[in-house]
């Protein structure tokens, strides 16, 4: 699976602008604030049928204008599809593939996957647990329908149940039987999400260690530990030892929205322990990770999506993985840079077919004529 061809209009910084992209390797070159990032944004919103940078779809509008669209060409080795996105201020998100509508915007994850590297991506390791389940989740969404749906519903449950937990606390009234009956259903839904994370991780990890390995140092020794309330008991117990907790604060305290994952390196946190340069490894390894998981349990190849990799890793590095992504086990690939001259020689040793494209007031030029669809 490979995009074509990506049309954006009023899309952040561009007010009319179309690409046509190489099917295996190609780079965007310019300037920070240039605009290659938004790019690789909208292919993201045309998988995921949202920013990867921007939770409020009102914030991808061009400055000035009402509306913004997305209009990209997907192909296969016997179809292709065209996928439009369109945010017009004060009507809903509208999505479509071949000219029809989507009732539920669940049924195109997973049709047309990427997987974004991004400066940000430093977060997953500094931030909070709940950007690391977010980014779990957002893998097992785009292979699995039913994990969707119950997620989904435990969210639906646990607003209701701990919104219940408030009016109790205002009221100065607590009502064990209303309460038991959300217990019921955030039971049925955590169940299934606990087992379904649990099943991913053990698949996931010797694959992300795998690239780590490849990326790193011999000598480096990466981990990831599941941190679940469920791992030390039934979460219908745990859920009645809470509920004195539950009723003072007015919140449900246990549950698998309380997850986590611990990052390790040589068995310390690589939070704390892992420098610039082994903390962008143990990202971009994941990602890659990300990428073969995908690709495994889809039957597709998603397009890669590496904005900035230049940064924090040494030239070394940058080449060893270039070399990965450009093994014929991955498929489409979109890097950015700052330094043409960089990216041409990087460029100019490989094989594969590739472009590179110049970003600059907000137009974006290919260097070559010649890209073979």
């Amino acid at each position: 699976m490979h995009l074509t061809h990506l049309h954006l209009l009023n899309f952040k910084n561009y007010a009319d602008t179309e690409i046509t992209f190489s099917p295996r390797l190609n780079g965007l070159v310019g300037d920070n604030g240039s605009g290659k990032t938004n790019i690789l944004d909208a292919i993201h919103y045309l998988s995921m049928c949202k920013s990867y940078l921007n939770t409020l779809d009102r914030q991808n509008i061009k400055f000035g204008e009402l509306f913004f669209a997305i209009q990209g060409n997907w192909k296969d080795d016997e179809n292709e599809s065209l996928v439009t996105c369109a945010v017009k201020l004060g009507a809903k998100k509208v999505v479509k593939r071949n000219k029809k509508e989507y009732e539920r915007l669940a049924d195109h994850i997973g049709l047309y996957p990427v997987v974004f590297v991004s400066p940000y991506d430093g977060d997953l390791i500094a931030d909070g647990s709940e950007l690391r389940r977010r980014w779990m989740d957002g893998i097992l969404v785009q292979t699995d329908r039913v994990y969707l749906d119950q997620l989904q519903q435990y969210i639906r449950v646990l607003d209701q149940r701990n919104a219940l937990l408030k009016n109790m606390y205002e009221h100065r009234l607590f009502d064990a039987e209303s309460i038991d009956a959300w217990d019921h259903q955030l039971v049925n839904s955590g169940g299934i999400i606990y087992e379904k994370r649990s099943a991913f991780l053990k698949q996931f990890i010797p694959i992300f260690q795998k690239y780590y390995s490849l990326i790193g140092k011999d000598s480096e020794v990466v981990g990831l530990t599941y941190r679940s309330q469920l791992n030390d008991g039934a979460f219908a117990d745990l859920l009645k030892e809470a509920v004195r907790k539950d009723a003072a604060t007015h919140y449900t305290n246990v549950g698998i929205h309380k997850d986590d994952l611990l990052f390790t390196l040589n068995d310390y946190p690589v939070k704390k322990f892992g420098s610039q340069g082994q903390q962008k490894s143990f990202i971009i390894a994941l990602r890659l990770a990300q990428y073969e998981w995908l690709k495994s349990n889809l039957g597709i190849s998603p397009v890669l999506l590496l904005d900035d990799i230049f940064d924090k890793l040494d030239g070394a590095r940058v080449e060893k993985l270039i070399e990965i992504v450009t093994d014929a086990s991955f498929g489409q690939v979109i890097v950015t840079d700052t330094d043409v001259k960089r990216m041409e020689h990087l460029f100019s040793t490989l094989t594969v077919s590739n472009c590179i494209f110049e970003v600059n007031s907000h137009q974006v030029v290919s260097n070559q004529n010649d890209i073979t669809l």
